[in-house]
This record gives C-alpha cells, structure tokens and sequence, in this order.
C-alpha cells in the first residue's frame, strides 16, 4: 500500500498554477538547489530515496533532469501534471507546435492554452521516472517548471519530515 502524507504543499501548487509569479516566493535569493544526499544502500531491495531540504520560505525546489538536460523545478503537489515553462521545455527537447496549444489553463491571468507532452524519462538525483506526462506551458505564462503529481504518484511515497520531503522509488 502505498502511503502518501502531503502537508502544506498544495497551497503552493495552488499558487503558482493559478498564474503567481514565483520570482514573489523566491524574492531576490535565486533558487538554489537545497538538495540533500539521495541514494538508499546499494541492495537491490532497498527503494531509492531523495530528501529535499525546504529552502527559506519552506519551499522545496530541486534539479531534475529530462532528456540530459537539468532544470530547476519546485516540488509541487497542487499540480496535478509536471508543468514546464516553455523556455525549460524548448531546453530540453520537448517542442510542441503551435497547433498542440489547445488545453485550456485557467490561470490568475485568465485562460491559457497548454501543451501536452511526455518526458520519455525524469530523474530526480538517483530516482528515476520513464514516460512521464508534462504539461507545456506557453510562453510567459509559467516563470518555474512544477515537478507535480504525473511524477510524484509513481513513487512507492513521499512525505514531510521537519522540514525535509523524502521521496521513495
């Protein structure tokens, strides 16, 4: 079974999906990578772990990388997709055309048009997720990409420790 405790992370999926700009919860500091040390023991038993260490504001913002590529990403469970900026996207391959613009968003700013896509793989430090759904924003509309919940639900768990988010694969 799998267990899954999420505290607190919603309001900022909530947030930052709706259209925020992030550069507010980041304020001047630039997101740095709080990441702390990941890999379980060498057993093939044991499920690879990441814990991430909250940044100032309590926010947990990391690396991931999609086709070789890194990017920062805010670990955000109020996002029910990975939503990629369309300057993270483009960096990493992932170009959708015009005409796949066609979900609509509803942001602060009003409705958008969104791309879907799929990373064929995401890893985050030694956990490593194959063919995984992403929503592409367009451009200006998302300043962060959001690592949501098309990655999150396929680990074995997740969960809030202090101020520490530990993630199992």
């Amino acid at each position: 079974m799998l267990r899954i405790l999420i505290l607190g992370l919603g309001l900022v999926g909530a947030t930052a999906l709706l259209g925020t700009s992030l550069a507010n919860w980041f304020g001047a500091e630039p997101p740095s990578n709080p990441t702390v040390s990941a890999s379980a023991a060498a057993s093939t038993t044991s499920p690879r772990l990441v814990a991430l260490k909250a940044d100032r504001r309590g926010h947990f913002v990391t690396d991931i990388q999609i086709n070789n590529q890194f990017v920062s990403a805010l670990v955000d469970t109020g996002a029910s997709l990975v939503a990629m900026s369309s300057e993270d996207a483009r960096k990493v391959g992932i170009n959708p055309s015009r005409g796949d613009f066609s979900i609509p968003v509803n942001t602060a700013n009003g409705v958008v048009r969104a791309a879907r896509a799929r990373a064929p793989s995401l890893r985050l430090q030694s956990i490593e997720v194959r063919d995984v759904e992403v929503m592409v924003m367009p451009p200006g509309a998302l300043n962060h990409t959001l690592l949501g919940m098309s990655f999150l639900k396929r680990l074995a768990s997740f969960e809030m420790n202090g101020n520490t988010l530990v993630l199992r694969r």
